[in-house]
């Protein structure tokens, strides 16, 4: 039978907790900190290939595309946390970034382990959703041979989408297989083979970089800005009234009717206010720049 994990940096065990049964609580805690420090410096090592990814991605987005994260256990919890996020946050339709975990969402809460090595899962799920050749498929496995994810990729490719691999091991058969290849070493987790970790830390940070560059990329961030965020409590909309009133110095309660007029769309408000104008017109330049709001008030 195939040693699948032999040779893995994922599965090697680190010296440094050989002796972790053994170690105080103070030392565990030191040692699993001191080890999560080496995550954002492996993640810069890849920085010029998550460019890659995300640039693939705003171009999926700019030709009304989606993206689709595919995993199992803690990188498929890791792709719907992040997919989830989406559209309260930048304000795009549920289906604009997608998670499918093998195992479907009751794996969320309660370990599927076993659904990871269903490629012919992973194809389903894919054609439940309606997959075509205009959405862009991104593969997260720490191990990088997870037959869930690599059968969402190879399927993807069958039929024409662009596809990216995220894997915390060099040379991964997830990343031979997909446009792009994101290959994270962050080392060997403390606990070993527990890639909820170091491996599962750097995953996440590399999501935040695809999802939130890639709106910016399409115009839902202005300066530092969530103009496109989903009104949805109190506090969001708080939030919102504090962006319009940054973004154009107005007072709160001009920022609080500009809102109301808009129809609580944020990027909508904030040009009303900058250009002195009503809301179709502001809805008029936005579409006019694809949604920059500086280029709508230029």
């Amino acid at each position: 039978m195939e040693k699948i994990l032999e040779g893995k940096t994922t599965e090697t065990r680190n010296l440094k907790s050989m002796k972790m049964d053994s170690m105080s609580v103070r030392e565990v805690l030191t040692l699993i900190n001191e080890e999560d420090k080496r995550v954002p410096e492996s993640v810069q090592k890849v920085i010029p290939e998550i460019e890659k990814a995300v640039d693939l991605v705003i171009e999926t987005f700019n030709k009304g595309g989606r993206l689709i994260y595919m995993g199992a256990g803690t990188s498929g919890r890791l792709g719907v946390l992040d997919a989830v996020e989406c559209p309260p946050t930048f304000g795009v339709d549920k289906t604009k970034v997608m998670g499918l975990i093998a195992g479907g969402e009751k794996a969320f809460i309660e370990a599927q382990e076993g659904a990871e090595d269903s490629k012919e899962l992973a194809i389903e799920e894919l054609k439940e959703i309606g997959l075509t050749s205009s959405d862009i498929v991104c593969g997260i496995a720490a191990s990088g041979r997870t037959p869930y994810a690599i059968g969402g990729i190879e399927y993807a490719k069958m039929i024409g989408c662009k596809t990216i691999a995220i894997s915390c091991n060099r040379g991964s058969m997830i990343g031979k297989i997909a446009d792009v290849a994101i290959e994270v070493e962050v080392g060997p987790e403390v606990l070993t083979g527990s890639t909820r970790m170091k491996a599962g830390t750097a995953q996440k940070l590399i999501l935040n970089m695809i999802s939130t560059t890639s709106m910016t990329g399409i115009g839902k961030v202005y300066e530092n800005l969530m103009v496109d965020l989903k009104i949805t409590n109190i506090k969001l909309q708080e939030r919102a009234k504090n962006n319009v009133m940054q973004i154009t110095g107005c007072s709160y309660e001009v920022a609080q009717e500009a809102l109301e007029k808009s129809n609580n769309q944020v990027k909508v408000a904030i040009v009303m206010v900058l250009l002195n104008c009503d809301k179709e017109q502001a809805l008029e330049r936005l579409n006019q720049s694809k949604g920059f709001i500086r280029e709508a008030v230029k």
